[in-house]
């Protein structure tokens, strides 16, 4: 690898991952605080384990929202522009939601930093796809999800150590912090997408940024008369409902459907079932920070795997061992054997949805590769944001941890067997990548050094 594009890719990866640390972190720093606004009405109001979990919910909603805008407008306007401005848009709504002191505030500003998470969620996959090398994609795209489960760890750790002399609010504060550490360093070194550049006909433009971080470009094909049928190519979301993509489309969105609600509904609410099944507040931090540790290091060794085994496979098993780890957790079962089960689930949870994001990446091609990032990011959502409402349901019933734990486990099976039923060809077709001769932007390249 020249050592401009090593150096190139270190930043980039770097800046993307800080910035799904901050997702991460707004993800579990709410789960940490929900015991506080359950005891405390002196913070928003007297809140029902119904209101709590609707709350936990408006920040999802947003960030539906927040994915399929970047989804929508991301294969248009470019990947960076959209990195830039909700890096800077997350933050400012962090900062807000720390001076709240109402319910329907809190809401509404929880919404409005979803928007800015949502964004970030779905233009980081995309962006990745477009600069790692193939033979490592899976990898560096694990490395840049597992800024979320990062930013979870974080925020229980935080949590435990300053909660008491901080406060939530001091909680919230921290995350606002991307707008004066991360903004600055993407504004310098993250570059537009070269591959992106030739896809929308900026051959020009693309060379200079290769050439500035030493970032290949597609190799050019040789030129070949359109068909007639192929002659307006789709783009963004309009490409997702062709028929080469419709199905798959549909099936990974339930599968990420399926991993966001584990994931949202165990970060949000593991603390208080856990609380619930005898263990004191610091035990359950310990559990949360078990399940978003265990995300992390088996993403990343699960992420090796699916760059040699396809990820299908691989996300398929991870979602298999959600689904017995969780029906474990049932079980009278020493602390250390919990943990263990916890860190697994994490694996099968929250490291199982960095797998899809990775998967879905290159599932499209780049003329659509933001809007299928963005549709899984968004859709899953959906997911996302029943999680918490489930487990508030649950909870507020007084329904036994056991049983909370069974249907969470449920979510796992039908995950694994939505996986199964993605086609396998559609992916091996549209996984083209920047280097290869199937990539569009070879074609515009071609055409510009002809003329």
């Amino acid at each position: 690898m020249d050592p401009r594009h090593r150096n190139s890719l270190r930043w980039i990866v770097g800046i993307a991952a800080v910035a799904l640390v901050f997702d991460g972190y707004d993800l579990v720093v709410y789960g940490t605080i929900v015991p506080t606004l359950l005891r405390d009405p002196g913070q928003l109001g007297a809140l029902t384990p119904g209101q709590a979990g609707a709350l936990g919910s408006y920040a999802l909603m947003g960030v539906l929202v927040g994915a399929l805008v970047a989804g929508a407008i991301g294969d248009r306007v470019g990947r960076r522009r959209i990195m830039l401005v909700n890096i800077a848009w997350f933050s400012i709504g962090m900062g807000l939601t720390a001076t709240t002191t109402s319910y329907t505030t809190f809401g509404v500003l929880r919404f409005l930093t979803g928007i800015g998470v949502g964004a970030l969620v779905a233009t980081a996959g995309a962006l990745i796809a477009e600069f790692a090398p193939p033979d490592r994609r899976h990898f560096y795209n694990a490395i840049v999800y597992s800024g979320v489960p990062a930013g979870g760890v974080l925020a229980a750790l935080l949590a435990l150590l300053t909660s008491d002399s901080i406060g939530w609010r001091g909680l919230f504060l921290i995350g606002a912090l991307p707008i004066v550490l991360l903004l600055p360093a993407a504004l310098l070194r993250l570059p537009e997408s070269p591959t992106w550049l030739l896809a929308r006909g900026h051959a020009e433009r693309a060379r200079r940024v290769s050439e500035r971080t030493g970032i290949p470009l597609p190799d050019a094909a040789p030129a070949q008369p359109a068909r007639p049928h192929e002659a307006k190519e789709k783009v963004g979301f309009a490409a997702l409902a062709t028929r080469r993509y419709a199905l798959a489309t549909f099936l990974l969105g339930l599968m990420s459907f399926s991993g966001l609600l584990l994931t949202y509904g165990l970060n949000t609410w593991l603390p208080e079932i856990m609380g619930r099944n005898g263990y004191g507040p610091s035990y359950s931090l310990s559990f949360l920070l078990t399940l978003n540790g265990g995300a992390i290091v088996g993403g990343l060794l699960a992420s090796r795997s699916a760059d040699r085994l396809g990820a299908q496979r691989v996300i398929a098993a991870t979602f298999g061992l959600a689904a017995v780890s969780l029906a474990l957790l049932t079980f009278q079962l020493p602390l250390a054997v919990l943990l263990a089960l916890v860190a697994v689930a994490g694996v099968g949870t929250l490291g199982t949805q960095v797998l899809i994001y990775g998967f879905v990446s290159h599932y499209y091609d780049t003329v659509s590769r933001a809007a299928g990032v963005a549709w899984c990011a968004g859709f899953g959502r959906l997911g996302g944001i029943v999680g918490p409402v489930v487990g508030g349901a649950l909870v507020g019933a007084g329904v036994p941890p056991t049983y909370t734990f069974y249907v969470f486990a449920g979510v796992g099976i039908a995950g694994l067997l939505v996986t199964g039923f993605v086609p396998r060809r559609a992916a091996a077709s549209a996984a083209a990548a920047p280097g290869t001769r199937t990539d569009r932007g070879a074609s515009v390249l071609e055409h510009e050094r002809a003329s």
